[in-house]
């Protein structure tokens, strides 16, 4: 018999009487080796970023330039592991064979590529913090100095933030929409992403008070409160808040 749990997957959207389709939250991937990956996904990150933070304050450019293809080695292993592939809820499933019939061509189960899937989404994220670096200029970032810190900063926030929502998500209109005006329901992914947002928010804090720190300098607090709010906002949504709804 199937459960409720089992009717509302990841990714699943379900209809109510009236027809319209409701987004569901993204669950992880039921299975004992996606249970442990997502724990250890935490720690390598909270590793890296304690391990770094040094180099991080002595020479932010540089670390956070050579941090950056492991974070999107860690992400993408993470999501390959843990996360459902966008359209992976919308393939048919392979028809079993009866004893003695073969296989028609074209038969086979048509789920995504993982491999595609995971690249586009990697791109995507990237081009998608060129729009994070504006909106960190407007809330306060320099503007005309400093531009390799922001956009790194902005780069390091979409691999954390944007790129588990556009391997799950793929890029559907009704789907982005709900996230972009906070109405979509937490899970690990949508919940990462407004921890992070908010960590980078608080982050700014302490650069303006008068305390003469080496790790005052931009974009270091933001940094800091960029994976500290992902790693909480990732608990949060994939756990205690799970399918609730901002708005």
């Amino acid at each position: 018999m199937s459960t409720a749990a089992d009717k509302a997957d990841a990714g699943q959207a379900s209809k109510p009487k009236d027809g319209e389709v409701v987004t569901q939250a993204v669950r992880i991937v039921a299975s004992p080796q996606a249970q442990v990956a997502k724990h250890v996904h935490a720690v390598l990150l909270l590793s890296l970023f304690i391990v770094r933070f040094g180099a991080l304050v002595s020479d932010p450019v540089s670390t956070m330039s050579n941090s950056i293809p492991i974070v999107m080695a860690i992400q993408a292993a993470y999501a390959i592991v843990c996360l459902p592939a966008a359209g992976s809820q919308a393939a048919k499933p392979a028809k079993k064979l009866r004893p003695g019939e073969k296989r028609k061509p074209g038969s086979e189960s048509t789920g995504p590529n993982i491999a595609v899937t995971t690249i586009v989404a990697l791109i995507l994220s990237a081009i998608g913090a060129l729009a994070l670096h504006v909106l960190l200029v407007l809330f306060g970032a320099p503007f005309l100095t400093h531009v390799s810190h922001t956009f790194l900063c902005a780069l390091h926030l979409a691999v954390l933030g944007l790129f588990p929502l556009l391997y799950t998500r793929g890029v559907s209109n009704k789907e982005w929409l709900e996230i972009w005006s906070s109405s979509a329901p937490l899970d690990e992914a949508f919940g990462g992403l407004m921890g992070a947002c908010v960590g980078a928010w608080l982050g700014a804090v302490p650069i303006p008070l008068d305390w003469d720190r080496e790790w005052q300098k931009w974009p270091v607090t933001i940094l800091c409160g960029i994976y500290t709010g992902y790693l909480a906002g990732k608990v949060i949504g994939g756990n205690v808040a799970f399918g609730m709804r901002l708005g």
